[in-house]
């Protein structure tokens, strides 16, 4: 019995018009088109294999310490990501890769202490940032800044620490007021003085201190560099006083020796 062959235009009609198979949902997840749902599964780590056209994913609730190089698959749709209750610690630099539609974020209720201007810089499309209910006491706002597209932002609940270091952050939650959430929930938590004072109520004056006796780096770069050479050029200085010195000295004691009879 011979065998029945497709002809070749045939078969390559018929490749293009059955889809691609999609990848599998993760199995501690529940999909639906474009949006995952891993939220309360225990999961210590991002499940990798995600479909490319996921546009919302949830991990809420679950044991993520750590967000490590490239923790996330290539999601180029990906609108929405939550990571709301988890144990984050640490966001490395190069975490959030590949993530450049990100729209929305929320990294609320971790234990996250220190961000820096690294982390945020490929989401270029983030609107909403939710860094509530943290760990941190102080924030550059070179992190805020890395977000161009940013309109909302929300930094209750955090034991911030009201002293000259804040000044940097409040100067800019001053100026852009209109993109901060819940202002009345910025409370100082250290020094015990202040604390649960509004972070927003304070002024001008409030800083005069802290301005007066900040110094800038390139008072620091100024002292290490005139320091040391004054220090040098007070030994030259003393050295050549010192040798004029001997030298009158020593011109005084040969005249002496020649009036003698």
């Amino acid at each position: 019995m011979g065998c029945w062959r497709v002809p070749g235009p045939v078969l390559a009609l018929l490749l293009l018009l059955c889809p691609a198979p999609s990848p599998a949902c993760p199995a501690a997840c529940r999909c639906s088109p474009g949006e995952v749902d891993c939220s309360e599964r225990g999961l210590r780590e991002v499940p990798w294999s995600l479909s490319p056209n996921t546009s919302t994913l949830w991990l809420g609730y679950n044991f993520i310490t750590v967000l490590g190089p490239r923790s996330f698959p290539l999601l180029p749709g990906l609108r929405l990501l939550s990571l709301v209750h988890n144990r984050l610690e640490l966001i490395h630099s190069q975490a959030l890769l590949g993530l450049g539609v990100l729209q929305e974020l929320d990294l609320s209720h971790n234990h996250l202490t220190v961000l820096t201007p690294e982390t945020f810089l490929p989401l270029t499309s983030l609107a909403t940032l939710n860094l509530g209910s943290n760990r941190l006491g102080e924030l550059e706002p070179r992190v805020l800044d890395a977000l161009p597209q940013l309109r909302a932002l929300l930094l209750q609940d955090n034991p911030w620490v009201c002293s000259c270091g804040i000044l940097p952050l409040w100067r800019w939650l001053s100026h852009n007021r209109e993109k901060v959430r819940e202002k009345s929930l910025l409370l100082c938590r250290v020094p015990e003085q202040l604390n649960k004072y509004p972070i927003m109520a304070f002024g001008d004056e409030s800083f005069r201190q802290c301005q007066e006796t900040s110094l800038s780096p390139q008072h620091y770069i100024a002292f290490f560099i005139i320091g040391p050479f004054s220090f040098i050029a007070s030994i030259f200085f003393c050295t050549f006083l010192g040798s004029l010195v001997v030298f009158y000295h020593s011109l005084r004691r040969e005249s002496h020796c020649w009036r003698r009879p």
